[in-house]
């Protein structure tokens, strides 16, 4: 039994529930902007520290996936995007696909919008563009969530094997 396995897979399950409860709080915050219009600036700037929150938690989780799994986080200046790109690869003899092509696309936008609300004050963020990502919010959590279920389930396997020895 290869200890260190089981503990990525738990890992990644304990991290999706919290990624779950961020979600929730996106939704709440959009659905609290559209009822009380008067305060809907703050509300929306909820929303995008969620999302936020919520691409920064995936990374966490595939930065480390890199480290564990790959031996080999992406560094430079466009490390963002590769390791996406590395978690949306399968590595022979190592771990399956991470992230689905599908997934991949839908985390991008996240990506994109992370750096936004790092770099610009929250009330110069596009609205418009605040309610379109907590929108695709739901769906893109479930590709994600079923994804790294995948993999801990295939972790789960790989530290239980017969041949596995502790390591």
């Amino acid at each position: 039994m290869i200890v260190r396995y089981h503990l990525l897979a738990e890992r990644l399950r304990a991290d999706l529930q919290m990624l779950e409860r961020v979600v929730e709080r996106a939704e709440s915050a959009l659905q609290r902007a559209t009822q009380q219009i008067q305060d809907q600036d703050y509300f929306l700037a909820a929303a995008a520290l969620d999302l936020h929150g919520f691409y920064t938690g995936i990374e966490r989780l595939l930065e480390l996936i890199a480290d564990e799994l790959d031996a080999r986080r992406p560094a430079g200046s466009y490390w963002h995007r590769e390791l996406l790109t590395q978690m949306s690869l399968a590595i022979s003899g190592v771990r399956p696909v991470v992230i689905a092509s599908a997934t991949h696309v839908a985390l991008m936008d996240y990506l994109e919008f992370r750096h936004v609300v790092r770099n610009v004050y929250t009330f110069n963020l596009r609205s418009g563009r605040v309610i379109e990502l907590v929108r695709g919010l739901r769906p893109t959590f479930d590709l994600v969530q079923h994804d790294l279920l995948a993999l801990a389930a295939f972790l789960d396997e790989l530290g239980s094997s017969d041949s596995a020895e502790e390591t």
